[in-house]
């Protein structure tokens, strides 16, 4: 794409928002640079309180709602959902997320991580769509690994950088693969026709959910470093968790340094940098991606800011 045709683009967009009432400045990377803008859209929104949705099943359910918007606005609670698996709830979880009226669940899960962790256990009536996101094979890499209970093996796939090297590949996939594209497309445009609550989730919450989560509060206005203190809150929701995981494999004699599965555990800064470097490589910036990459336009744009955004 040149670069006349991303100024173009990106001109369009920004008066069709505009006239949605959606500024362009709400998009920006820093703050607006007039003062009256200033005053309107704040440099750095007070940090608001993600609100988890407590199970003993899963251990990353969130609402998205409750950010603010370089426009003014908060996200509405109670419409977008993410979470981890959910094929572990116990009947007390069911009973919660019946409560949260939700008309339908995304599941980015491949089939292998279907078939070993289970389908979702959903109340009565929801069933989830299925709409799987690529990891590259790391699932199936990252079971052999811990069944081969060797530790020079272990060490040889996960070791020496190999491990985050690998989720940098991910994450540009996020980005680069059509396949994995439209499914991320689907939802969002799911989510702007309003059906109802929607949640969305992968096996940990964190990988797959969270690039759509960020670049869905991006869509919605919501400042880059807001939601990216939501992408990487994952880290703080599933620590204990994990580190439970942890021990136990160190404990059974299957990993003698478990440690090597941090980098896979967790999310990082630089994970997300390079799905968003691949995306400014490919489509010029963000909303390249949004327009050209997930094909969406502006009327789909507009919706998703008309029903989320208050």
């Amino acid at each position: 794409m040149s670069r006349a045709r991303i100024r173009l683009a990106t001109a369009v967009l920004a008066a069709a928002l505009a006239m949605a009432g959606l500024p362009a400045s709400a998009f920006a990377r820093t703050a607006p640079a007039t003062a009256d803008a200033q005053h309107r859209y704040p440099a750095h929104p007070q940090a608001e309180t993600i609100r988890q949705i407590p199970l003993q099943g899963a251990v990353n359910v969130r609402d998205l709602g409750g950010y603010r918007t370089w426009t003014g606005g908060k996200v509405r609670r109670g419409l977008v959902y993410r979470s981890d698996a959910l094929s572990r709830l116990t009947p007390a979880d069911v009973t919660t997320v019946a409560g949260l009226g939700l008309t339908e669940v995304v599941d980015f899960r491949i089939p292998a991580e279907l078939q070993y962790d289970g389908a979702d256990r959903l109340p009565a009536g929801l069933t989830a769509t299925s709409r799987p996101v690529s990891d590259l094979g790391l699932y199936a890499t990252l079971v052999g690994a811990i069944a081969s209970g060797d530790p020079v093996q272990q060490e040889r796939m996960l070791g020496g950088g190999r491990a985050e090297a690998y989720m940098r590949d991910i994450y540009r996939t996020f980005v680069t693969s059509p396949e994995n594209r439209a499914q991320f497309a689907a939802t969002l445009r799911e989510i702007a026709d309003g059906r109802g609550p929607l949640l969305y989730h992968c096996t940990s919450g964190k990988d797959r959910t969270g690039w759509l989560s960020y670049v869905l509060l991006r869509a919605l206005a919501v400042p880059e470093d807001t939601a990216e203190r939501d992408y990487l809150a994952s880290n703080t929701f599933r620590g204990a968790y994990d580190a439970q995981v942890r021990a136990g494999l160190k404990q059974s004699g299957r990993m003698l340094n478990p440690d090597l599965l941090i980098p896979l555990q967790e999310v990082r800064t630089d994970y997300l940098d390079s799905a968003t470097a691949r995306m400014e490589a490919d489509f010029g910036g963000f909303y390249g991606y949004l327009t050209d990459g997930l094909g969406l336009d502006l009327r789909t744009l507009a919706k998703l800011q008309a029903r989320l955004v208050g």
